[in-house]
């Protein structure tokens, strides 16, 4: 492949990868193709199930907004924000149309395969590893280091349990965060690099929903109703503003959906400081306050105060459920009152949901234990990438970039290694 003419290729190397999301199967094409023997090992029946899983309802590669306000998106260190300028979303882009398939912007800025399916783009990124001698190794569980040298996995091969030993010249470790234990981010490694003395921060859910302590009333007429153009905004720790204008859905448990999500990070940080967090919700934020409170003013006639507020501000059921929900009964009573509250609903969350049910997980191994080439400082040979880095991402194309982004990094990491061994 033409970006490895700038290599002298070393003899080859075996390289094991342990876990098939897209951070370990674009390291393993990038060192398969440097000419090593790579070996990918995954707990899963299959790779990438996490990968087609997020890709139900529209696989969301990347985003197509300009590339400062892109790496902008992202809390990470330097080096790993660095990646993202060596590999971006119009790379990634063209990686995707070099499988055969083609891509198109949505009116969000979102990149989507012309067919919005991940499964074809999954199947044509095996096939190209198959061709570069990859090996893929489902079933095969990770269970640890022994003697810095031997990986040890728990393996179901024919139908058989079996404990097995495997060496490689170098490993390469892409084992996701903890959300959607079901799909193999469990977050099972943590202990095991714990234990070889490699920090770790705690696993904690992003890209979730949150607890409110709802009315039994709301919950039981509204739960799963949409809240649609909505301006949600929320302060981080150090005061600054943050919003969005898009959409959530009132749970049973209280509050998610996709805006929800993209502030998430400065949510679960307030939580964490003060055990609780302040979101603010503004109901019309296409229309300004001095239009709401001219509305407002107008006769009522023979409306009821429901009826008038949906035909003058065409406010939804689940609107006005929140809006009843959050103000006293005297706010009803005063029409600049009221149109503040539709202006700024301040909602109290409670907690976090867990982890399993988060699209993502932030947290990992701690920037200091790598190097730049994302190898181990306390373990030399071997590497990290993905979601189990400590970064964090909203959703909108940007987790999966970072995924394919380190997983690339990390994949060069690994060939200049094996060049540099004698």
């Amino acid at each position: 492949m033409k970006q490895f003419d700038i290599f002298d290729l070393p003899p080859t190397r075996t390289v094991a990868i342990i876990g098939g999301g897209p951070a370990g199967l674009m390291a393993a094409e990038v060192i398969a193709a440097a000419g090593h023997q790579v070996s990918v090992y995954d707990a899963m029946p299959s790779v990438g199930r996490k990968f087609l899983l997020a890709g139900v309802g529209g696989m969301n590669i990347t985003h197509a907004e300009p590339a400062e306000d892109f790496r902008a998106r992202y809390s990470a260190n330097s080096h790993f924000i660095n990646t993202l300028k060596q590999f971006d979303a119009d790379a990634l882009r063209s990686w995707v149309h070099g499988l055969g398939v083609e891509t198109f912007v949505g009116t969000s800025g979102r990149v989507f395969p012309a067919d919005m399916k991940a499964a074809p783009l999954l199947r044509a990124w095996l096939h190209r590893l198959r061709e570069l001698g990859v090996k893929i190794y489902p079933r095969h569980r990770w269970l640890g280091f022994e003697n810095n040298k031997e990986l040890i996995f728990s393996a179901q091969e024919n139908g058989n349990n079996t404990t097995k030993r495997i060496t490689a010249d170098a490993v390469l470790l892409a084992l996701g965060g903890a959300s959607w234990q079901r799909l193999g981010s469990d977050g099972a490694w943590v202990p095991l690099l714990r234990e070889r003395d490699v920090q770790v921060s705690t696993l904690v859910p992003s890209n979730c929903g949150f607890d409110v302590s709802w009315s039994e009333l709301l919950r039981s007429q509204h739960a799963g109703a949409p809240l649609h153009g909505v301006g949600l905004s929320c302060s981080d720790l150090q005061g600054m503003h943050r919003s969005i204008l898009s959409e959530a859905i009132i749970s049973v448990y209280g509050i998610e959906g996709t805006g929800i999500y993209a502030l998430s990070k400065y949510l679960r940080e307030q939580l964490t400081q003060n055990g609780s967090a302040l979101l603010n919700i503004d109901l019309l934020p296409d229309l300004p306050l001095e239009k709401i409170v001219q509305r407002l003013n107008k006769p009522r006639e023979k409306n009821s105060l429901s009826n008038f507020l949906r035909k003058q501000l065409n406010l939804s059921p689940a609107k006005l459920a929140l809006l009843r929900e959050l103000t006293s009964k005297q706010t009803f009573e005063k029409t600049d009152l009221l149109a503040l509250a539709i202006k700024k609903l301040s909602l109290t969350l409670t907690a976090a949901r867990p982890i399993d049910e988060a699209i993502s997980s932030a947290g990992g191994v701690a920037a200091k234990e790598l190097d730049s080439a994302f190898m181990l400082k306390k373990m030399p040979g071997v590497f990290c990438a993905g979601e189990m880095l400590d970064w964090d991402a909203p959703t909108g194309g940007y987790l999966l970039t970072g995924c394919f982004a380190s997983g690339r990094a990390a994949g060069f990491g690994v060939v200049r290694y094996l060049q540099a061994q004698p």
